[in-house]
């Protein structure tokens, strides 16, 4: 397993929460998506590292930008 955690820009809210967990959670190989909209983070466990362009791609996809990843 591996875990990744992203920085999300412009989550607010609880609508931005479901949106943004809903298209990660539809990237193959992801197993569980947490979002913390007040920290404006994401953590993705997934069973292999996520190409970045990929959340990219599908956090643009929910409407928001992908401000970088985390340690």
């Amino acid at each position: 397993m591996t875990v990744q955690k992203y920085r999300i820009a412009g989550m607010t809210c609880g609508h931005c929460a479901t949106a943004v967990s809903g298209e990660l959670s539809a990237l193959a190989g992801v197993n569980s998506v947490d979002v913390d909209v007040e920290a404006g983070e994401v953590t993705v466990v997934s069973s292999a590292p996520l190409d970045i362009e990929r959340v990219r791609t599908a956090t643009e996809e929910a409407g928001y930008t992908l401000a970088g990843a985390t340690t």
